[in-house]
């Protein structure tokens, strides 16, 4: 066990202890149960106080914010990830700034990643431009030092929100070819307008966390909620649902409101949509986003 994951194991354990102490060695009782819970209430206060910070020793694939700049309908992005990959956790950090222009978004795609039980799925949104051009945005845990992500911890302010604003062949690929996780690609049925709007509230967002750090919630605030809270109103159609939560089911659920492709049956349509075969195909390729689109529902060059 690594020597933060022992801390934060330890932490709960001692207070168990001492609770279990008191109750035996305080009379009567109910003095005891007293001192327990107002020593409960204390750490609970503590633990709700404790401010999320941007000055850690951050892992390597975390450790730079991007930053968003708006002229006009320009956005450009400052230190967008795209990281040169030798395995999972061997790469050359890559970050570049680009340039993108609203006028030219057309539409929003969402990629659904499974990496063990299938109810729950890493969730990310890509902004489509004109002339093949993509914006990758994954929003995920910033860890430090040799943390490693636990979804337990994840409920107790054990790491704080990061944005991914990357290339696909970075924050895709990864996944797909070097983790060997199961990555779906969907055509979310969203008008250009609603996109540039929701762009704009990541923009917001991404440059807001450089000054007022937040922490990740594994149920709250996580790669799904958070974009359910970013969206704000600019959405057609009703997300509410437990399968927010356990978003494993974010396409089944997408399927029933009609956010998706309705063509074919869902069964259909989820084998259609997986891009693990296509992704390896490209690997490198400059064209990787086009490539791993090619035959996908709906989805045009």
């Amino acid at each position: 066990m690594k020597t933060q994951e022992r801390q934060a194991f330890s932490r709960p354990v001692a207070f168990v202890i001492f609770a279990l102490a008191t109750l035996a060695a305080v009379r009567p009782l109910r003095r005891g149960v007293i001192v327990v819970l107002s020593g409960f209430l204390v750490v609970l206060v503590w633990f709700f106080l404790i401010p999320p910070s941007n000055d850690r020793d951050w892992q390597n694939d975390v450790a730079v914010l991007a930053r968003a700049h708006i002229d006009g309908d320009l956005v450009t992005i400052e230190n967008l990830r795209n990281n040169e990959y030798r395995s999972e956790t061997a790469f050359t950090p890559r970050y570049e700034t680009r340039t993108y222009d609203l006028k030219a978004l057309r539409s929003l795609d969402l990629y659904l990643v499974y990496w063990g039980s299938p109810l729950i799925a890493h969730t990310i949104l890509s902004f489509v431009f004109d002339g093949g051009r993509y914006l990758a945005v994954s929003i995920e845990t910033r860890k430090n030092g040799d943390e490693a992500y636990s979804a337990v911890r994840g409920f107790f302010r054990q790491y704080e929100l990061f944005f991914v604003v990357a290339d696909e062949r970075d924050v895709v690929r990864l996944r797909t070819n070097y983790r060997g996780e199961d990555v779906y690609l969907y055509r979310l049925d969203v008008s250009p307008a609603n996109a540039r709007l929701l762009l704009l509230n990541y923009v917001r967002a991404i440059n807001r966390l450089r000054d007022q750090p937040e922490w990740y919630n594994a149920l709250t605030e996580n790669c799904t909620t958070a974009i359910k809270r970013i969206a704000g109103p600019h959405q057609p159609r009703s997300w509410w649902s437990w399968k927010l939560f356990l978003n494993g089911r974010l396409d089944e659920l997408a399927y029933d409101i009609g956010a998706i492709d309705h063509s074919m049956a869902f069964s259909e349509l989820k084998a259609k949509s997986y891009v693990n075969p296509r992704a390896k195909a490209a690997d490198a390729d400059p064209q990787f986003s086009a490539r791993i689109r090619e035959g996908l529902p709906r989805m045009s060059p």
